[in-house]
């Protein structure tokens, strides 16, 4: 009986014609590129986020939230903004058609996912649904200077509560979350503002028109960067900047003009003086005083949850997305003095965000649902971090390489490196066919602890010679201290076969 061929055998036929093809081919070769504003990322980028992210996700299970991972596609008219106008939906979001002819794009955050997700289940949750999620998210935007088209986030977030309480155990979450990530206690601040202040600020002050307040709104988030002289400008007639462009401010009355500037001005010391300025800027109107009240719960609820002023203040000139937002906005920025490639001084500035957005559910349900929630970049944030120097990845180290000197005996460095991996220890054995001394920087260059080298004396006699590549890395850069830690580590070592797992783990575990 004839046999029919494999398919695998005809694959790797095909591919292997191919490949010859390749080569002799007069055809063009294809350029080997990355597509703008998407980056690859090498093991010490990923150790980093990983551990940004097991570190987050403890703290959020910490106070009862389950994770969630919602599919990378969406169907484009569940991601809000985006609904498509157009043949193509291709406005800031990568879409493609399905064989049904519906219109897909792959998710542009994780909270458009989170509200389809509530809206088509929400008979069988337990309300208020509390999740946190992680994952790619993509942008079909102008990529630039840390801004990236292909990226991780993670959010946290609770669907069904309208307490203030629930805008402050996010808070407060959000503050644990990151210290946990790297930042210590004080090197980082959530700062806190309500929509309905602002709305409160825009009647005390005047503006009637959704145009004006925009310009007012837009004037007052570059604060940070202008200052009160500059703002004041862009609230009266305009501003003409060093280029010589002019920008055309909102048109208030100076009187106005410095009723917000007040606003923006109140958010100094504890939350009990932020709130008691704010009510004498914007008291008595009922969106301002409804404001009021809210923040007064949030802070109750942080003081009973151990949160100071230090890491999450009252910030009246935090503006953030107000088509999006319906009540608290919160902003985190970090503190830390940071450094940039150059080794100069820069303000990182934002490191995440979020608020209550009470209206997203409602756009499959029809009715209004609550919601609040916290969200950062995890790139952005161990970017943050390596900035400040913490870098999280700097202490990763690679495997244990396993030379090969003999090429007959690479049954037996295959068993060496079983034998560790069976121990817990990563170990490689080294497949290449060049020389010792190239090996040896192999091993260097993997950032190994160790080099295990077994020649033939070696099997002859049943010992093995490691080499400290740790301790040689240290001598090498020049550190002074840590004495007596070099001290009692000799660079190289022969001992008995039997002795192999045990001594490597001693290099391994005595890291400083």
């Amino acid at each position: 009986m004839d046999r029919l061929p494999s398919p695998i055998a005809s694959l790797s036929a095909d591919a292997a014609a191919g490949k010859r093809d390749a080569m002799t081919s007069d055809a063009p070769r294809p350029e080997a590129r990355s597509p703008r504003g998407f980056v690859d990322r090498r093991a010490r980028d990923l150790t980093a986020e990983r551990k940004i992210l097991a570190a987050v996700a403890e703290v959020y299970e910490r106070y009862g939230f389950e994770a969630l991972d919602t599919p990378a596609f969406e169907f484009a008219d569940a991601l809000g903004k985006f609904l498509p106008d157009a043949d193509r939906p291709n406005e800031g979001v990568f879409a493609l058609q399905d064989d049904d002819e519906q219109w897909m794009a792959l998710r542009y955050d994780l909270t458009a996912p989170l509200a389809r997700f509530a809206a088509q289940n929400w008979e069988t949750l337990a309300k208020p649904f509390r999740r946190y999620a992680f994952g790619t998210v993509w942008r079909n935007e102008k990529p630039g200077p840390g801004r990236y088209r292909e990226f991780v986030q993670c959010d946290a977030d609770t669907v069904g509560s309208a307490r203030p309480e629930a805008d402050a155990e996010i808070i407060a979450m959000a503050v644990a979350g990151l210290e946990a990530a790297g930042l210590p206690a004080g090197s980082a601040i959530v700062k806190i503002n309500n929509r309905k202040l602002l709305n409160g600020l825009m009647t005390a002050a005047g503006v009637t028109s959704e145009g004006q307040k925009l310009v007012v709104l837009r004037a007052v988030d570059k604060l940070d960067r202008l200052g009160p002289d500059g703002v004041r400008l862009l609230l009266g007639e305009g501003r003409k900047d060093e280029s010589g462009d002019f920008t055309k401010g909102a048109g208030l009355t100076a009187a106005a003009a410095e009723r917000v500037l007040a606003f923006t001005a109140a958010g100094t010391g504890d939350r009990a003086g932020t709130l008691a300025r704010l009510a004498d800027v914007i008291g008595g109107s009922a969106e301002g005083d409804e404001g009021l009240a809210e923040l007064a719960a949030i802070d109750a609820a942080l003081a009973g949850l151990g949160v100071g002023a230090d890491r999450a203040a009252f910030d009246p000139s935090v503006v953030r997305g107000l088509e999006y937002y319906t009540g608290a906005v919160f902003e985190a920025e970090l503190l830390l003095q940071t450094t940039d490639d150059r080794g100069q001084p820069m303000r990182f500035g934002s490191i995440g965000g979020g608020g209550r957005y009470d209206d997203l559910v409602a756009r499959f349900t029809g009715e209004r649902t609550p919601a609040t929630g916290f969200s950062f970049g995890v790139t952005r944030l161990a970017a943050a971090l390596k900035a400040a120097g913490r870098d999280l990845a700097a202490d990763s180290r690679g495997p244990v390489v396993v030379l090969v000197l003999d090429q007959e005996r690479m049954a037996d460095y295959m068993a060496v490196a079983g034998e560790l991996r069976a121990a817990g220890l990563a170990a490689e054995v080294y497949l290449g066919t060049s020389g010792m001394r190239p090996q040896m920087k192999y091993a260097d260059r993997r950032l190994s602890p160790a080099a295990v080298i077994i020649g033939g004396d070696e099997f002859a006699a049943g010992t093995v010679t490691l080499k400290d590549l740790d301790l040689g890395r240290e001598l090498a850069s020049g550190v002074t201290d840590n004495a007596a830690w070099r001290a009692e580590r000799p660079g190289q070592m022969t001992v008995p076969r039997a002795e192999l797992v045990a001594a490597v783990r001693k290099i391994v575990e005595s890291q400083p």
